[in-house]
């Protein structure tokens, strides 16, 4: 691969699917642009790339089978603080949009969108390094006024709070119940109120989305 000029600019594509990032290589191809692009299937090699190349824009899907993107995002700006992030992906802008944006992407864009679109987020992020769909402006306005969209923690209570933490730390009901000294039935009712609040449904979820907002 020849080294690339100043004008140039390199993308990465990372995606465990090799054919979305085919469908986002032909994009590039129509929009004329002078560029070299960067595969990676995983995080690993999607961290690996960005040490070694300086990547103007990373275009990445938000899950891996090793993981989830969130927890790059702020590694990818520490080895490169320049490299713009581009979130490509299939899961709800609604929800998860604003979590992604906090942690460090510039952009998020549903993989549901049409080619177009898709053309119009490349080149927002190449022209002014991101990329907000009307969508996500929408939930980023309301963000200012409710904290708990940017990260839903901030619904719980202090008791809840404390009572998740306890649960993603491998405690059990009794065990919570004996640290606090609450009654068992008192802690249970707390826990379906946190399932409620957070809209998860059981402590796999509780854990991860403690983890991606902590």
């Amino acid at each position: 691969m020849n080294h690339p000029d100043n004008t140039s600019l390199n993308f990465l594509l990372a995606d465990d699917h090799s054919l979305i990032r085919q469908g986002i290589a032909f994009l590039l191809e129509d929009l004329s642009l002078e560029h070299v692009v960067f595969h990676a299937s995983n995080l690993q090699q999607t961290l690996e790339v960005i040490k070694i190349n300086p990547i103007h824009i990373a275009i990445i899907d938000a899950h891996f089978p090793d993981g989830n993107s969130l927890t790059v995002l702020p590694e990818i700006k520490k080895i490169r603080s320049e490299t713009k992030i581009l979130i490509f992906t299939g899961i709800d802008e609604s929800t998860h949009s604003l979590k992604f944006i906090n942690a460090g992407a510039n952009g998020f864009l549903s993989k549901l969108s049409e080619e177009e679109e898709i053309k119009r987020a490349i080149l927002k992020m190449k022209n002014d390094g991101e990329y907000l769909s009307s969508a996500t402006q929408a939930l980023l306005m309301n963000s200012f006024r409710d904290r708990k969209l940017i990260n839903p923690l901030y619904g719980l209570t202090e008791r809840e709070l404390q009572i998740a933490e306890l649960y993603t730390k491998g405690n059990g009901n009794l065990e919570i119940a004996n640290l606090l000294d609450l009654k068992q039935n008192t802690v249970s009712t707390i826990k379906k109120r946190i399932f409620e609040k957070l809209k998860v449904e059981n402590i796999v979820e509780l854990i991860e989305l403690v983890k991606n907002h902590q």
